[in-house]
């Protein structure tokens, strides 16, 4: 028997909610590589300057566990350039056609065929391709009006500066919070209007090819998930320096 709509609506949301619990997961992992960390002497404090000068920033991962594009993720804010039109776009189309986008748009493809999301689109392998050029078009239209087109028209900085100071919790806090408030060309920060307008944006063009999910629930709904996977985005760049370092040092010890 076909599943209701209802259903359909909750399967959909399976691979999103793996990429939540996939954040969660390098937060767990984070803050017990901090409690691993050797802790400085209180007596002898370790001089900021120092630190800078003997430990430069690693070259950032352009992806993210080899397959989550990482293209607009920053080490740190200081000293801080804005990006011009042209640097904003090539941003937009390093994620957009990465190969790790086209990875993931293939796997959103396979789960929303599996679960039947669209009955409009079909089993097969022609229902597959319908999947699969949606689940990509999806990406490739919420990463330029995100990052190049809404960035660029209200004068927003589309990159994900990491804190990677303090505690675990404030940077938990910080990394969900960037959603919302952002950094502009200026230097001043405001609400993220590019990403909630570009989003939106984003949804209501996707409407004219998701022909079975054309109400303002649907919308709602996708337009909630987008901005939950992003914020699960930001969490997992904000703590993937430290959880690449555990791993990789735990591969060093089995050799």
């Amino acid at each position: 028997m076909l599943a209701t709509p209802e259903s359909f609506r909750v399967r959909a949301t399976v691979p999103r909610a793996f990429l939540l619990f996939i954040s969660m997961a390098a937060l767990v992992a984070t803050l017990s590589a901090r409690c691993e960390a050797q802790q400085p002497s209180p007596n002898h404090p370790p001089d900021p300057g120092t630190l800078k000068s003997s430990n430069p920033q690693p070259a950032e991962s352009k992806r993210l566990f080899g397959i989550i594009p990482n293209y607009r993720t920053s080490p740190s804010l200081y000293p801080y350039v804005p990006m011009t039109t042209a640097a904003k776009f090539k941003v937009a189309s390093q994620d957009a056609f990465d190969r790790g986008t086209f990875i993931l748009a293939a796997l959103f493809a396979g789960e929303g065929q599996l679960t039947n999301a669209n009955r409009s689109f079909g089993q097969g392998a022609a229902g597959y391709g319908q999947y699969l050029g949606t689940s990509y078009a999806d990406f490739v239209i919420g990463d330029f009006m995100t990052e190049g087109i809404f960035p660029s028209l209200l004068h927003q900085d589309p990159r994900y500066f990491r804190d990677g100071k303090g505690s675990a919790w404030s940077r938990l806090g910080y990394a969900m919070g960037q959603i919302f408030w952002t950094h502009n060309d200026s230097g001043s920060t405001g609400f993220n209007y590019s990403e909630v307008i570009g989003n939106s944006m984003a949804v209501a063009i996707s409407q004219s090819y998701y022909v079975d999910n054309r109400t303002w629930h649907d919308a709602s709904v996708k337009l909630a998930e987008q901005l939950g996977v992003d914020m699960a985005a930001n969490i997992l760049k904000e703590f993937y320096p430290e959880i690449s370092h555990k791993f990789s040092r735990k591969h060093r010890e089995k050799q």
